[in-house]
């Protein structure tokens, strides 16, 4: 092997990105480059979920192009949702192939120029397959096609699952059935990759192994401006499907999209809330409020673990944003975890829990909701928990949280005499 050779070969295991920075998608970062990277090396079934506009769809052409190349007398076939889906991708491989950079990788790894024996909008075939089978190195079909006889090394699904997924419980039982009929056209020693976003709990990407999710809180990809524009223009359910790859309810929702801020300072000198989880599968949800004004700054953090297990970072939190008074019930330890906080030099005050908890939640977290800032670094999780409450959902320790909170911030503000929570203002 030459020299250059063995640069080449180095440069595609460490930063096979830079064919597509080269290629002119210059968007592409670190991030990018690691899943080039799975596409081209794993060695078991894979699945790549990732928020929209994430390019996620163009690392994968660029992948497809360098095993093209790299791996020559491999099948490769990709099912997208529509042969204009379909086309797209086919399009975009076919000109990586033509342009300098990947010309002169062929060249140097082969001493030859790259041919295409075949190019058509579903099908790719170049000189350097060397292997008899008479299937094309790429071709591409729409996942509604007709498969019989197709057999390939690497199968590729790419956004099979659409909004037509979400709408409609036909088309999500169609597709379900469709991918598991690409089950038998994958030869022995061969791998699945899918990439896609997911539409509905319920679509084809549920059954979908070995899942790696990359939300839009995960890639860094998409400011802060431009979530919040994106949260603007769309239901709660969908920003949590398409955006943080999470599915919450969306018909019988009760709260709308959150509104944020980032002046943090705003919530200094509020009050806090614990809803603790003791075990089993309530998680524990820590709310911080503040009143400014007519608006309300809040804060909330939750975690799928024992109280027991929060109390450290609980303390961190509750001394980064200068909280005061932490309340929590006593009603199902008899105040032994406000002994615990006060023991961590943490005020805490209990109180017994009378109050129906669906009622509590639509009596003052609902109403208030319009009225409440979250501060940015609010825990993705706690918000779409309080988005997917309903009477009947499995999970509110976050609504009971910030209800219980928001109902000690009402009852204070009524009260009109001195002694409020500290960090309570009176409503105006």
């Amino acid at each position: 092997m030459t020299d250059r050779e063995k640069q080449y070969l180095d440069l595609i295991k460490t930063e096979p990105y830079m064919f597509g920075i080269w290629s002119g998608f210059n968007d592409l970062v670190e991030i990018h480059n690691e899943w080039i990277k799975s596409f081209l090396f794993a060695e078991k079934d894979q699945t790549l979920l990732a928020h929209r506009g994430s390019y996620k769809t163009t690392c994968l052409s660029i992948a497809i192009a360098l095993l093209i190349i790299l791996f020559p007398d491999l099948t490769i076939i990709l099912f997208r949702k529509t042969d204009t889906d379909v086309i797209e991708v086919i399009t975009q491989v076919a000109k990586m192939l033509k342009n300098d950079y990947f010309q002169k990788l062929v060249y140097t790894l082969y001493g030859t120029e790259l041919q295409f024996i075949k190019e058509s909008s579903y099908e790719i075939d170049t000189n350097l397959k060397t292997s008899g089978r008479g299937a094309s190195q790429l071709l591409g079909i729409g996942i509604k096609a007709s498969i019989t006889g197709k057999h390939g090394d690497i199968i590729i699904t790419d956004d099979i699952v659409n909004i037509q997924d979400r709408l409609s419980k036909a088309e999500r039982d169609k597709t379900k059935l469709q991918y598991q009929e690409l089950q038998n056209i994958k030869n022995r020693g061969g791998r699945f990759i899918n990439t896609g976003t997911p539409w509905h709990k319920d679509d084809a990407i549920s059954m979908m192994p070995n899942i790696t999710k990359y939300s839009i809180h995960t890639t860094g990809l998409i400011s802060k401006k431009e979530e919040q524009d994106l949260r603007d223009s769309m239901s709660p359910s969908l920003f949590a499907a398409n955006y943080e790859l999470k599915h919450i309810a969306d018909g019988d929702a009760l709260f709308t999209s959150p509104k944020y801020t980032d002046e943090n300072e705003l919530i200094y000198d509020g009050i806090a809330h614990i809803d603790a989880s003791y075990g089993g599968d309530d998680g524990t949800a820590f709310t911080i409020f503040k009143q400014n004004g007519d608006k309300i700054i809040g804060f909330g953090k939750r975690w799928d673990k024992h109280v027991d297990d929060c109390l450290s970072e609980i303390k961190l939190l509750h001394e980064e944003y200068r909280a005061g008074i932490i309340y929590l019930e006593r009603n199902a330890d008899k105040g032994f975890l406000t002994k615990d906080l006060i023991k961590m030099k943490l005020p805490a005050s209990d109180y017994h829990e009378k109050q129906n908890k669906f009622i509590k939640i639509t009596t003052y977290l609902r109403k208030e909701w319009s009225n409440i800032l979250w501060l940015e670094e609010t825990d993705p999780d706690y918000i779409n928990e309080i988005l997917d409450y309903t009477e009947n959902a499995e999970h509110d320790d976050s609504p009971d949280s910030a209800a219980s909170l928001m109902r000690i911030i009402d009852i204070a503000a009524t009260k009109k005499k001195d002694g409020r929570p500290k960090g309570v203002r009176r409503k105006k």
